[in-house]
């Protein structure tokens, strides 16, 4: 259940940094991207800094953190990304 609420959150995070992007007035694909690029460079962070704290605090080896660790960083990067190049991008490609 921690898991998902961190994906969900991550999922949030992600909408604020577009949310973010928009008010501040760079709502083009530029704007969209450079927030869905800094999004994932601050995800990884937060989800490495996760699987530090299982790691370090709550005694479970890398290896059976590493899983969780690509699951919780994966799935909202990806969905990110997906998203970004599928439906925000306008430069044509």
């Amino acid at each position: 259940m921690r898991t998902l609420i961190i994906i969900i959150c991550g999922v949030a995070l992600w909408g604020g940094f577009l949310g973010a992007a928009k008010f501040f007035g760079n709502a083009g694909s530029k704007g969209m991207g450079l927030a869905t690029y800094l999004f994932i460079a601050l995800w990884f962070l937060i989800s490495a800094g996760n699987m530090w704290m299982g790691v370090a605090r709550a005694g479970y080896s890398v290896r059976e953190e590493l899983p969780i660790f690509l699951l919780i960083f994966l799935l909202p990067a990806a969905l990110a990304l997906f998203v970004y190049w599928r439906f925000l991008r306008t430069d044509g490609g």
